[in-house]
């Protein structure tokens, strides 16, 4: 799979933060470096080949993230602006950027504007076979090697350096992080995150009321409001809509 070179540039160290471990989160990205300081970004691109991705701030001291790009946007193939403001996207527009994300946006959003930016290496099986599976060391039972489908799995659940599995027929505890999990998960359709500390099974959902998702087995996952956008997204997508009266 081809690697494609990113850069952050961000004012925040927080954004920073969770913007890289959205692209280290992206099989097909390397992250080369994050910039907290705009300038010391454009000179350092300036005597550097052209980046594939630049993943860029608007809202920044001394200069904005719209001036920087127009010094910028030849030395990388595709541009993206994460900001919070939606008044810059004319603004983004006439400086040919090819994404416009809004904070806070969720993984999947991300993933999903990185699969249009880079079609042929980001395409993914859309879902697991029933043969597909892998084994998992469970915590709770001696270390045992679990043979665990992807077709059974319900949801995934942090605990905080481990994550339960919970299946259609069991709960494996085993040494990951949730956000090394979903490197795994991003490849199929049917899995999404709607909440921090949970990954769902979208085919596992027995029904939803208000910002309240109940599982087939159960468990309830309240939708954090970081990912009520794409929550939003996915019910306009799936709901049945019948005539008004």
């Amino acid at each position: 799979m081809k690697k494609y070179k990113c850069i952050i540039i961000d004012d925040e160290q927080y954004s920073i933060n969770w913007l890289s471990e959205y692209v280290t989160s992206v099989p097909n990205l390397h992250l080369i470096k994050a910039y907290t300081d705009p300038f010391e970004a454009l000179s350092e691109l300036s005597a550097q080949a052209p980046m594939d991705l630049i993943l860029l701030d608007i809202k920044m001291p001394m200069i904005s993230g719209i001036d920087l790009s127009r010094k910028i946007r030849a030395k990388t193939q595709k541009l993206v602006f994460s900001t919070a403001y939606r008044r810059f996207g004319y603004d983004a527009y006439e400086v040919e950027a090819d994404g416009y994300l809004l904070k806070p946006y969720s993984l999947s959003k991300f993933a999903a504007t990185i699969a249009k930016l880079f079609p042929e290496e980001t395409r993914s099986a859309p879902e697991p076979k029933s043969e597909d599976y892998f084994f998992a060391k469970n915590t709770n039972d001696n270390y045992k090697l679990i043979k665990i489908r992807y077709l059974d799995i319900i949801a995934i659940e942090s605990k905080q350096n481990y994550i339960m599995i919970h299946t259609e027929y069991q709960k494996v505890l085993t040494h990951m992080t949730l956000t090394e999990m979903a490197k795994d998960l991003n490849r199929f359709s049917r899995f999404s995150q709607f909440q921090r500390s949970f990954i769902i099974s979208k085919a596992h959902i027995d029904f939803i009321y208000g910002n309240t998702i109940k599982m087939t087995n159960g468990l309830e996952i309240t939708v954090g409001e970081f990912y009520r956008k794409d929550f939003s997204a996915f019910l306009s997508e799936k709901l049945i809509k019948g005539r008004a009266f």
